[in-house]
């Protein structure tokens, strides 16, 4: 399969007609918005359903000083890259999917960005997940559900994000 083929099937997985989960997104919930085909939401319980991916244990430590902040057990989550598939993107022009990144927020404002490179042309994408469990444990609200992790990251405290409210897609115009 050539690499035009290859972008041709990509694009056609992105334009799937999968169904909005919820119109807004709701407390201790997630938003996909930005340049998707469809806006969605999921709760935490929507999220929890289609947890599928399981992380190994790792410990959480500051990028700044290197000091360990604590052991983490094993996130059960689904993939970003899963959800960001079901509200598809939005390509006005050829190879705008090249251009995209993702911007991760908290409710608290903390952001961390993800490329569309790193998310579904990468190993990373296959290790960065939105959490709802941990070491066999439902999260909720107070322990930071639900949660963004980047499993492959040397330094995991930068991209770990606590209390997700949103994924924010945008194409970069040069």
């Amino acid at each position: 399969m050539g690499m035009a083929d290859t972008a041709a099937k990509f694009e056609q997985v992105m334009t799937s007609t999968a169904p909005a989960i919820a119109e807004h997104a709701t407390p201790g919930g997630i938003s996909l918005t930005g340049d998707v085909l469809r806006a969605m939401s999921f709760s935490v319980d929507e999220l929890r359903a289609r947890a599928n991916v399981l992380a190994d244990t790792f410990d959480l430590q500051c990028f700044t000083t290197d000091r360990f902040i604590r052991t983490v057990d094993r996130y059960r989550g689904v993939l970003l890259k899963e959800l960001i598939s079901l509200a598809g993107l939005r390509c006005d022009s050829p190879g705008d999917f090249k251009r995209m990144v993702m911007i991760a927020s908290a409710h608290d404002g903390y952001a961390v960005t993800f490329s569309w490179h790193e998310l579904f042309n990468t190993p990373v994408g296959e290790q960065v997940l939105i959490a709802c469990e941990c070491g066999g444990q439902p999260l909720d609200a107070e322990h930071g559900a639900p949660v963004l992790f980047s499993g492959t990251d040397i330094h995991s405290a930068p991209r770990h994000v606590k209390r997700l409210a949103r994924i924010e897609t945008r194409v970069l115009r040069p």
